[in-house]
């Protein structure tokens, strides 16, 4: 076989499977490890694949939807999957907050309808939207520059009216999510320092996550992985 139809084969396989290993193409393929890892390293350059230690995966992309309207619509079941599973975690009397993430959203939708009585914090429009209907639960809605893109406030004086709460639990969007860079993220510097500002206030904190954005980046790190309890996923992540 040509190196070029390896190749070829290669980013087939990581295309269709999210992440590849050195030693199972090297068994695949008949050919050293060595040789794999320089046909990896070669895919990198022109592209197509990220290396990881063992081997490769999905080149990871941005896709640049500042806006919510752009997400809003997107993926509404994987998001409603994550949303019931989060409401699990929550039990009468707590505080939560909910940032701003069209996760969130399908959550507050589930805790407008449940007799739950907690407190809710935002800074998300919508969410303060879905609260418009006799539920058992409260709202307080955080002030600050509004960012019609976003969807919500955020900034300084949304970040000083963070440091006088502690949060139960805060469910937070994410961009993206890159587990070999321990790196959360997302896009725009303001949401990203008030998502901080609230991660630092919460003693319990979950990433709303859907498992593509394993392979997404934002623009901005507002935390590292190590700073969330944990993550809501609809489904089993890459094994890598």
């Amino acid at each position: 076989m040509f190196a070029e139809e390896r190749h070829e084969q290669i980013v087939a396989l990581v295309n269709r499977n999210g992440s590849v290993r050195v030693k199972e193409l090297s068994e695949l393929f008949q050919i050293t490890e060595d040789s794999i890892r320089k046909d990896l390293t070669i895919l990198e350059r022109k592209g197509l694949l990220k290396k990881t230690y063992g081997g490769a995966m999905r080149k990871r992309v941005n896709l640049h939807d500042l806006n919510v309207s752009q997400r809003k619509d997107r993926n509404t079941q994987a998001k409603q999957m994550i949303a019931s599973k989060a409401m699990k975690l929550i039990k009468n009397d707590d505080m939560v907050f909910l940032d701003i993430s069209t996760a969130n959203l399908e959550l507050a939708r589930l805790i407008v309808k449940s007799t739950l009585n907690i407190i809710v914090v935002t800074n998300m429009v919508d969410i303060m939207l879905e609260f418009m209907v006799p539920t058992v639960s409260r709202l307080i809605m955080l002030g600050g520059s509004f960012s019609s893109g976003r969807d919500g406030f955020t900034g300084s004086l949304t970040d000083r009216q963070l440091e006088d709460f502690r949060f139960d639990l805060a469910f937070m969007g994410a961009v993206g999510v890159d587990v070999f860079d321990n790196s959360v993220s997302t896009y725009m510097v303001e949401d990203g320092i008030t998502k901080r500002a609230a991660l630092n206030r919460s003693k319990a904190a979950y990433m709303m996550l859907e498992t593509r954005k394993f392979n997404a980046d934002g623009t901005y790190k507002y935390a590292g992985l190590d700073n969330f309890t944990g993550a809501i996923l609809e489904s089993a992540p890459p094994s890598d």
